[in-house]
């Protein structure tokens, strides 16, 4: 017993030495920063000069008119009216032209000059009809005076009549022969006889082809140049079954390239076809409010269609960021704390986004700028931990 006792003094002895020099060591070791972020993944805390710096401001949940928005895609296309493709009836060497392809030319303009000894010929063989036709003209008008005096038998007034009547349809259909080449037979003497022959332009708009080169004999079948009616240049969309119901006449769209999507086309619906292909599409006809020379037939253009608007719930879209995926948005906690949530977007209209889980958001202050700098301060907090 009295071992025990002098074993527990001792104990008591030595522990309280060194208690005591444990509680002044603690007390001299330094004092652990405070955290400046909470351990939370989805919070950020921001000191008064971060936020200052940040310069983030907040709005709450909002109703805005967001449209439905239907995207297709297609092509630009010219109608059969709208493509020219310049040909000679009669064959012949190509003597000039300053044509390039895109560029302008105007309705009545010369684009071209042709010669050929054929034009020669078929001039020299309407002037000399012309001169037979007076001949047979005035021999049966003879004739027809001799026959009525009983002085010539009818067969030779009847005779003289056919051979008038013939060099009058060949003068008609020589004289048409020369129109087609663009001379004019009223104006043709043989003083004015040409081996050359102008090409006129037939439309207002632009070349889209040059086919031939100086000095090349073109032959009636060839197309010696393509020309594009802008006038009416369209575009051609395709949309699926489930979304012809939604379109019609006079609808509105925007249209813009994957080569320049920021430039954006607007345009009208001008026609719907009734007719769905084997793989359920239908052709949209589409006519661009202003002719741009950078739409070129066959380019590849994308459209946005708006079929009706509704009342959502939606915020700005520079309020929503993305993160492995994911939108998400931030509200604010308090003065220097925000909390990230995440966020089902839909359409956007008018640089507001629809936020289709809202009713997780209503009356919840959210980040609408600089939204990506608190993401940032987030990721960064999870990279030093």
């Amino acid at each position: 017993m009295q071992l025990f006792k002098f074993k527990n003094r001792f104990l008591k002895t030595i522990a309280f030495p060194i208690a005591s020099f444990l509680f002044w060591q603690c007390g001299n070791q330094p004092k652990a920063l405070p955290e400046s972020t909470s351990t939370n993944d989805s919070i950020v805390k921001l000191t008064s000069a971060q936020l200052k710096n940040a310069s983030v401001e907040t709005a709450i949940l909002s109703d805005k008119n967001i449209a439905t928005v239907i995207r297709l895609n297609g092509k630009i296309d010219v109608p059969p009216q709208s493509l020219v493709s310049v040909s000679v009836p009669l064959g012949g060497y190509l003597k000039s032209t300053r044509l390039l392809s895109g560029m302008h030319v105007s309705k009545g303009e010369v684009i071209a000059v042709l010669e050929d000894p054929q034009y020669v010929r078929l001039q020299q063989e309407y002037l000399q009809t012309k001169s037979k036709l007076h001949f047979a003209e005035i021999n049966y008008q003879r004739q027809k005076a001799l026959n009525e005096s009983q002085a010539s038998s009818d067969k030779t007034t009847q005779e003289a009549q056919s051979e008038m009547e013939n060099q009058r349809i060949l003068q008609k259909a020589l004289a048409q022969q020369l129109k087609l080449i663009s001379v004019n037979p009223d104006l043709l003497t043989e003083a004015t006889i040409t081996k050359s022959v102008p090409v006129y332009c037939t439309i207002n708009g632009y070349v889209s082809k040059v086919n031939v080169n100086i000095g090349k004999y073109v032959n009636p079948s060839e197309v010696l140049f393509e020309l594009i009616d802008p006038a009416d240049i369209h575009l051609n969309l395709k949309a699926y079954e489930k979304d012809v119901n939604k379109l019609h006449i006079g609808q509105k769209l925007i249209a813009y390239s994957n080569a320049n999507p920021t430039k954006k086309y607007a345009g009208e619906i001008i026609l719907i076809s009734k007719d769905i292909s084997n793989e359920g599409i239908s052709e949209i006809h589409c006519h661009f409010e202003q002719y741009d020379n950078s739409l070129l037939p066959g380019m590849y253009m994308n459209a946005e269609i708006e079929t009706h608007s509704a009342l959502s719930q939606a915020l700005p879209e520079e309020s929503i960021v993305n993160f492995e995926g994911k939108d998400y948005v931030f509200e604010r906690k308090d003065s220097l704390q925000f909390v990230m949530l995440p966020v089902l977007t839909g359409l956007k209209e008018n640089g507001f986004i629809q936020i289709l889980n809202g009713s997780n958001l209503i009356g919840k202050e959210i980040v609408v700028k600089n939204a990506y700098t608190l993401l940032m301060a987030l990721k960064n907090k999870a990279t030093d931990e």
